[in-house]
């Protein structure tokens, strides 16, 4: 029987449910032999709206534009080392645009079985809350929701905060 899941994407945007969501997809990966690749997106997307209703000023875009290129740089730096002390070979890759279109083309480039997201994060998303039609709702909820209803594979939304012990002691 041909194994379900070989090539597995991690999207990270380094919150801490989206970095367990990465130490899961490496468990997975030594466990069942997949290939992996995580994915940190810079939200251009969020910054032009942001830049468009007067949040944020045009010479603050920039400035924020390289510090979250930054930051993903950080992110895929510190998952590719939890990967090498499981003896995972991990690809990672920075792109730029909309996350839940950029999650989905990158899964479909991979040939992706899996895209593996983190969950609810309680205490809110790394770029906090943005505020339509009078409702509140979180870019990273609103990227992740749209990668589970768009996506060409399964999607597996990673509730599992005591991964970490467990990323531990295997």
């Amino acid at each position: 029987m041909k194994p379900l899941v070989k090539k597995i994407i991690v999207a990270i945007n380094g919150s801490q449910s989206s970095v367990r969501a990465a130490m899961y997809g490496i468990l997975m990966a030594k466990q069942y032999s997949c290939e992996i690749k995580v994915l940190f997106v810079v939200d251009v997307e969020t910054i032009k709206f942001l830049v468009s209703s007067k949040f944020f000023i045009q010479e603050e875009k920039e400035s924020y534009t390289d510090a979250l290129r930054r930051d993903g740089k950080t992110y895929l730096d510190y998952v590719e080392k939890l990967a090498v002390s499981k003896g995972i070979k991990i690809e990672s890759e920075l792109r730029e645009g909309s996350v839940w279109a950029e999650v989905i083309k990158a899964a479909d480039e991979y040939s992706a079985d899996l895209i593996l997201v983190g969950g609810h994060e309680k205490n809110g998303d790394i770029l906090g809350s943005l505020y339509s039609g009078g409702s509140r709702k979180s870019v990273a909820a609103t990227a992740r929701s749209e990668i589970v209803n768009y996506a060409n594979c399964p999607v597996l939304v990673v509730h599992k905060p005591e991964i970490e012990a467990l990323f531990k002691i295997s």
